[in-house]
């Protein structure tokens, strides 16, 4: 059995924590697109080599930060009912508003380079999916989804409302419309 190793030193993880604080703050004041390599390392007080040997882009730091992010403010709730669970769900998730630049430029670059695209994919939108699928897995064994329903399209109808809402920003995307959702797919799942 080998070992995969990378070259150069071990990954620091006050370095990587500082990058990625560093990327969020840059992104708060900057936006996505004023958004840069040299910009994160001198905020983070490292070297653009660092970033770069950790991360092949500008995306896949912001990805990293926002994996990080939804990991510590957007929790799986079990509060014991799809009802509770979804409206805790969805209002954290929508009260994540002040993140649409940063989601709206992983989007587009995600459009525009294939390669991204899969690590967009696969590393955020489905780890998402995943969230909320167990939360819905649950309340399927406590009997709250009817039978024959597709969590898929549940899924997909969940975040089709928050996307639409974040890329054309023609509604409100903010707790009280996660309350909303919650309770338009608890009605729609009996």
């Amino acid at each position: 059995m080998t070992s995969e190793r990378r070259q150069g030193r071990p990954r620091s993880e006050e370095a990587r924590r500082a990058i990625l604080a560093a990327a969020m703050d840059g992104l708060q004041e900057h936006g996505y697109a004023g958004l840069t390599i040299e910009g994160i390392a001198a905020r983070a007080g490292v070297g653009k080599q660092t970033i770069y040997r950790w991360w092949p882009s500008k995306a896949d730091v912001v990805l990293d930060a926002m994996l990080d992010l939804a990991e510590t403010e957007i929790a799986v709730p079990d509060e014991g009912s799809l009802p509770a669970d979804l409206t805790a769900f969805l209002t954290a998730t929508f009260r994540q508003r002040g993140r649409r630049p940063v989601l709206i430029g992983l989007m587009a670059q995600a459009l525009l380079d294939p390669v991204f695209a899969v690590a967009f994919r696969e590393r955020f939108l489905f780890s998402r999916r995943a969230a909320l699928g167990e939360l819905l897995e649950r309340a399927k064994a406590r009997g709250e989804i009817a039978a024959g329903l597709d969590p898929e399209l549940l899924i997909d109808v969940v975040y089709g409302v928050l996307w639409y809402r974040l890329l054309l920003d023609h509604a409100p995307l903010d707790e009280a419309a996660g309350r909303q959702l919650a309770d338009l797919v608890v009605r729609a799942v009996r």
